[in-house]
């Protein structure tokens, strides 16, 4: 049998300055998150087709397809600004948390939903009236947070080293289930079908797999440094992990709900340390830069005008 190889298909580049976090697709367009903008590119040619001015250290952004709306979860700005997703105009402003970092929808409770790192809870957004109509209180600082599109959300803790699920029928929190010996979890995906979530702990490079309905960790896979972030793609039963500190991305193969295989270590650049995937092609976009050699444990300093987008996909 013919080894299955992924490598770097395509590079965008993108001139402007500027850190980043995460990255979305949404049709045939990129979202990229970059400092005070929103950088939208073709998904296929990189070329720009948009930007977003004036998303002060923006984090995400979240897409209601059905509605015509997209959101961009604004840190420095503690709030999420509305646009259209055929013009890419702001139309509205929500204040949220403090420092709104993840951010998605669920199409269960038909919300917006957002991580605000530093008020240490979950806004939840009504994307028809564009209005805050849950507050809800994790503990710690939520990470990233998926949904089992069944009244259940599931949110990486980072600092208590768990996984707290909210109730999104009640907006109530059920559980908190351990992740040690994983530690600081970041990136975070699941299996619907299977019942599995798939936590990245950057602390010390694990990928703990969870049950989903019980809480108990079935599994633990080795993963790179400086993880921040994990996707999911269910057609080809594979999960990714983007481990920007020694430039690496870790690929594990699903075999069944309890066992599971790493299967490639795929080189990526230093920096390279968020992720998404287009479940529609099998192809990840990963947000880097080529950085100044790191001093101490400060991040290594960006260097300006080298910011890009690695496409990796199997050659």
């Amino acid at each position: 049998m013919k080894a299955i190889v992924f490598a770097i298909l395509k590079i965008f580049h993108i001139l402007s300055s500027g850190g980043w976090d995460y990255i979305a697709v949404n049709g045939d367009n990129v979202y990229v998150s970059h400092g005070t903008q929103v950088n939208i590119l073709n998904k296929v040619t990189g070329d720009s087709v948009g930007v977003i001015n004036n998303t002060i250290g923006v984090h995400g952004i979240g897409f209601v397809p059905s509605l015509n709306k997209g959101y961009t979860s604004n840190g420095r700005l503690n709030n999420v600004y509305v646009f259209d997703l055929k013009t890419f105009t702001v139309k509205d402003s929500i204040a949220t948390g403090q420092n709104p970092d993840a951010i998605f929808y669920d199409d269960f409770c038909k919300r917006i939903i957002t991580c605000n790192g530093r008020s240490k809870d979950l806004t939840f957004i009504d994307p028809v009236t564009n209005k805050v109509t849950n507050t809800v209180n994790v503990g710690g600082k939520p990470e990233t947070a998926v949904s089992d599109g069944a009244g259940k959300v599931f949110v990486n803790v980072e600092d208590k080293n768990e996984i707290v699920v909210i109730d999104s029928k009640t907006f109530t929190v059920t559980n908190h289930w351990s992740l040690l010996p994983g530690e600081a979890p970041t990136g975070l995906a699941i299996d619907v079908k299977t019942k599995r979530l798939f936590a990245a702990c950057g602390d010390n490079n694990f990928l703990v797999v969870v049950n989903a309905e019980d809480g108990k960790v079935v599994a633990q896979l080795p993963i790179g440094k400086g993880c921040d972030g994990a996707v999911f793609d269910a057609g080809l039963k594979n999960i990714y992990t983007s481990n920007g500190s020694d430039g690496t991305l870790t690929v594990i193969h699903e075999d069944a709900a309890d066992k599971y295989t790493v299967v490639a270590t795929v080189p990526t650049k230093k920096s390279a340390r968020t992720i998404t995937v287009d479940e529609q092609t099998h192809l990840l976009y990963l947000p880097a830069a080529e950085t100044e050699a790191a001093q101490g444990n400060a991040r290594p300093r960006v260097i300006p005008g080298t910011f890009q987008i690695l496409v990796v996909g199997q050659k």
